[in-house]
């Protein structure tokens, strides 16, 4: 086993650096997270399902005066809340990079009788189109893993592809206590598992860039034919006031926040988590 390798691939990175594997995209890993997202009792690919119906009556009885909507639902996973959307009679669409989420989604919506538009795409890459949607959903934290730049182009997307009067709704990781939220190194050998269906030894570290409030988690995988991969998740945290900033740069008017709709329970529930609310007024 190449030593070198290993310590040079688990260094702190320079900022943004990406890992050299993609675990959405990969046969085995993707099948794992489908197991948790189907998890009703867990927070970790999707939140809870009681937590998952209580935020989407949030959000629909915050659109209700609108009636009947056009929802794009970005990272919509197995279509947890897709379902829900299209149960109280609005059109939906999905737009996930997720093959066997997406999979698994179209035949729940078949089974259920429901017309959801699920669509096997980076959300990133995508077009979105012009004017089509009422409301663009994005949840799970999703925004605060994309890079700088990437957020920036979603945004723009997002203020194109609604209607004028249209609301994009989004959660994130608020900015305090951030060296609480630094994971401690850690390291997991075993027969099979999350990562692989192979025996493997994976060592795990996070990283805090203070001046940018990024933490990365990093999971370097080393399987039992010496391969080595790294898996980067460049995790964001915000203020009112970085929210602020970002959706008027990008066009977005009437914003405002909600920090009381997800139940207490950790550093990654409660008011730890900002939904933000923000218009598009031409």
């Amino acid at each position: 086993m190449k030593i070198a390798d290993i310590i040079s691939t688990s260094e702190r990175p320079v900022i943004y650096e990406k890992g050299t594997s993609f675990m959405w995209t990969d046969e085995h890993i993707s099948n794992q997270l489908l197991d948790i997202h189907l998890n009703p009792d867990i927070d970790l690919a999707s939140r809870k399902m009681s937590t998952i119906s209580k935020t989407a009556k949030w959000i629909l009885d915050s659109q209700k005066a609108k009636g009947q909507l056009k929802i794009l639902d970005l990272g919509c996973g197995p279509g947890l809340y897709s379902e829900i959307f299209s149960q109280m009679g609005h059109n939906v669409t999905g737009v996930d990079i997720s093959k066997n989420s997406l999979d698994y989604a179209r035949k729940s919506a078949q089974s259920k009788g429901l017309d959801i538009t699920y669509i096997n795409a980076s959300y990133i890459d995508y077009d979105l189109e012009e004017e089509k949607y009422d409301l663009v959903l994005l949840i799970f934290t999703d925004f605060g893993v994309l890079a700088p730049n990437e957020r920036e182009s979603l945004l723009r997307k997002v203020y194109r592809a609604l209607k004028k009067g249209g609301v994009f709704i989004f959660d994130v990781l608020k900015d305090n206590q951030l060296e609480q939220k630094v994971a401690p190194k850690n390291w997991e050998v075993t027969k099979s598992g999350f990562w692989k269906d192979s025996p493997y030894l994976v060592l795990s570290e996070s990283f805090l860039y203070e001046e940018q409030k990024v933490i990365l988690y990093q999971h370097v995988v080393i399987d039992s034919d010496e391969g080595i991969e790294s898996y980067r998740f460049w995790t964001h945290f915000f203020s009112r006031k970085d929210l602020t900033q970002l959706l008027e740069n990008s066009g977005f008017c009437r914003i405002h926040f909600r920090d009381d709709i997800l139940p207490d329970g950790n550093m990654w529930n409660g008011d730890n988590v900002i939904f933000s609310v923000a218009s598009k007024n031409r």
